[in-house]
């Protein structure tokens, strides 16, 4: 099912909804097509991928919950000690044993190999350096719609989120 970038009056991004959503708010005047990717809905009108709303939505800040599925993707899929991309666990950076917290700024995503060389360590102790140092991701909406682009389509929203060129 096709996706849709929603942006505010601003063009800041508000959300991603469905083909049909769009459909419906462009056909009621209350947003207008900004992008599209060639198909047609009918003649004459292409299917959106990019609508902004005619009128400015205020939206209260959402905190992305730090679940392991959200950790894999912030770190890409990857272990951040070595890049292996399979077996992938969750590593604290100072362990929970040291008052380790599960906070966005001491998970990463490791496999189980580098999982279990590091151990009850910190990395500088195991002798291992993390790619990317960790933090809190700063947009739920960036990190949602990065989610998006990962398998390369919908390069159109590129323009209209920040930090995903």
């Amino acid at each position: 099912m096709a996706k849709v970038l929603v942006l505010n009056a601003s063009y800041e991004p508000l959300n991603i909804t469905s083909w049909r959503r769009a459909t419906v708010l462009v056909i009621k005047g209350k947003a207008e097509q900004i992008e599209h990717n060639g198909k047609m809905l009918s003649p004459g009108f292409p299917l959106p991928t990019v609508i902004r709303l005619r009128g400015y939505v205020q939206v209260p800040y959402k905190e992305i919950p730090l679940t392991r599925r959200n950790v894999l993707h912030r770190d890409g899929h990857a272990c951040q000690y070595c890049g292996f991309k399979d077996d992938l666990t969750i590593d604290h950076v100072l362990p929970k044993s040291r008052r380790g917290q599960d906070t966005w700024e001491n998970v990463v995503a490791a496999c189980v190999r580098c999982n279990i060389r590091k151990g009850n360590r910190t990395p500088q102790e195991a002798a291992m350096t993390l790619r990317r140092t960790p933090s809190r991701p700063h947009s739920p909406l960036n990190f949602e719609i990065s989610k998006h682009l990962r398998g390369g389509i919908h390069d159109e929203w590129r323009k209209y989120v920040i930090g995903l060129s």
